[in-house]
């Protein structure tokens, strides 16, 4: 049975007013359907957003008036494109770190192989904060230990496609971490659930705006207790998931 390969945009925004148009630019220029995810973002912020959403009619915005965490607001967007008929969702940063000459390579592949999540592999420069470099080494072999296996090499990188159906059936009967931790523990389900894991490398640079709101021990905390969850989890299907490999 052929999917219809009908794709969207997701970007969480949180205060990210100065990088955020010109991304949206680019969108549009590509005519790419695009929802912004505004996440109690301040009054200027939000006033930009609007803006954007008068200019072009490609982009669609969904407002928080209370911050909830990127998690949360990825997870009703994921459920709100799958309800607009979208049937693929591309994740990126609203800070400007993904590499947007890559959104061919996402989105190709996702067309290619329309059941399986495509998630970048991040490759950065000197930008990166050295305490997010070394804690996302920390999850990288968390992941693997949660998996039993080598198949998502970075669940950090926020750079990836969703295939909508399966993950919003996952956002609905899974309660799932609200703010960065979701960006791995999604990743973790899904291959759980069987789900095929492409991985894509691309640039990524920290950021364009000098504004990130990784906190770095709330954060890694929150991320630690994410790992724990998953790894109980794992204990559950571990021989499932070592059965994986002989198929």
């Amino acid at each position: 049975m052929t999917t219809l390969f009908n794709p969207c945009i997701l970007i969480p925004v949180y205060n990210h007013e100065k990088p955020l148009p010109r991304i949206v630019e680019r969108l549009a220029a590509r005519q790419l359907p695009c929802l912004l995810l505004d996440d109690g973002s301040d009054a200027s912020c939000a006033e930009v957003i609007r803006g954007l959403s008068e200019q072009y009619a490609l982009i669609k915005t969904i407002r928080f008036e209370v911050n909830q965490g990127k998690g949360a607001v990825v997870k009703s967007g994921i459920l709100a494109a799958l309800a607009q008929g979208y049937s693929h969702a591309l994740q990126i940063d609203a800070d400007g770190q993904h590499d947007l000459n890559d959104l061919d390579k996402f989105l190709n592949a996702a067309k290619q192989t329309p059941e399986a999540v495509v998630i970048g592999r991040a490759l950065f420069d000197a930008s990166i904060p050295k305490l997010r470099y070394y804690a996302r080494y920390l999850t990288h072999v968390w992941v693997y230990i949660n998996t039993l296996s080598w198949a998502i090499p970075d669940s950090m990188c926020g750079y990836r496609v969703y295939p909508l159906a399966s993950t919003a059936k996952l956002v609905q009967t899974i309660a799932m971490e609200n703010r960065m931790g979701f960006d791995t523990e999604i990743l973790v389900r899904l291959y759980w659930q069987g789900v095929s894991i492409i991985s894509i490398p691309t640039q990524v640079r920290y950021p364009l705006d000098g504004l990130s709101h990784f906190r770095a021990w709330e954060d890694n905390l929150l991320l630690s207790q994410t790992h724990a969850r998953l790894f109980f989890g794992m204990l559950l299907r571990w021989p499932k998931l070592l059965l994986r490999h002989f198929r």
